[in-house]
């Protein structure tokens, strides 16, 4: 949950997911559908089916528990070499280093480190660094003192040099320009165009094969709507791209799609929606755009 996502945003989410699939067997059993509405509104749905996989395969090959190896986890659905790392040292506590965002910051400035961190040069001296520096035991307490560092001490921006643990250690020049990065790509812009239809109390959904795969949206519309208003416009942000979301009140929609379906307007809470499609529902439902 943290890939992506901040640690404010992260942690009632946890909290809940943990009270709904406490083990390896309730998130392996339950439906997609349930996992994904656990987990709407973090985005990067990919990473919910992801874990839905490797529960299915932790319960089917190893008997519910999860492998100590690395090289075992890396070969479980989305789990990288940072994940499989993290997991090893802080719920195992294995003498493993971690490089994530705020450890590569530490590290490139710890040793003046002039590379991009975004090569594969770059990202292979970081873990060689940080496998020089972690200590053969207590390495979770390690790993998670070095998260902080960087989190809040050895921050991106005006770094507090001064009250630094490991200042006497730091051969930064001038940390403020460290880590080097490569240049972002331009932001690519995009326009989605949707419709909004309801009828008898109830609204006509889709369930996304594409974007959002098994959650739930608004019709997709194939052609422009040049000559109407839409009835809600929104901009969200994502990577590396912003998407302008176009809803158009449409009294009639071709239906002839096995993912469309009529979806009691009561019952909308229950089903997993992208937070940008929510959040146009629950806007167009209060100004009652089309008579119920």
């Amino acid at each position: 949950m943290l890939q992506q996502t901040q640690v404010s945003t992260v942690i009632a989410y946890y909290n809940e997911w943990l009270r709904r699939f406490p083990d390896f067997v309730s998130l392996a059993r339950a439906s997609e559908n349930d996992v994904l509405h656990a987990w709407q509104g973090l985005g990067y749905y990919a990473r919910a089916r992801n874990l839905q996989a490797t529960a299915t395969t932790v319960v089917d090959r190893y008997r519910g528990r999860l492998p100590r190896s690395v090289e075992q986890m890396q070969q479980l659905p989305g789990i990288g070499k940072y994940t499989a790392h993290a997991v090893a040292s802080f719920a195992f506590d294995q003498p493993l280093p971690i490089v994530e965002a705020n450890t590569a910051r530490v590290l490139t400035r710890l040793f003046d480190f002039p590379e991009s961190i975004d090569s594969d040069r770059g990202r292979q001296t970081l873990w060689q660094y940080a496998a020089r520096l972690v200590p053969k035991s207590n390495a979770s307490i390690y790993n998670s003192a070095l998260i902080d560092l960087g989190a809040l001490v050895c921050v991106a921006r005006q770094p507090k040099c001064g009250i630094c643990p490991v200042k006497t250690f730091c051969r930064a020049k001038n940390p403020q320009a460290l880590p080097v990065r490569k240049s972002r790509p331009r932001t690519k812009r995009l326009t989605e165009q949707h419709a909004f239809v309801v009828r008898q109390g109830k609204i006509l959904l889709e369930q996304s094969s594409t974007w959002w795969r098994g959650m739930w949206i608004l019709p997709p519309l194939q052609r422009e709507s040049a000559n109407q208003r839409p009835v809600y416009k929104s901009i969200f942000p994502f990577t590396d791209h912003r998407v302008t979301l176009s809803v158009y009140a449409r009294h009639r929609v071709k239906i002839r799609n096995p993912l469309r379906s009529w979806v009691r307007i009561d019952s909308l809470d229950s089903i997993p929606m992208p937070s940008p499609h929510r959040k146009a529902l629950r806007h167009l439902l209060s100004e009652r755009v089309i008579e119920r």
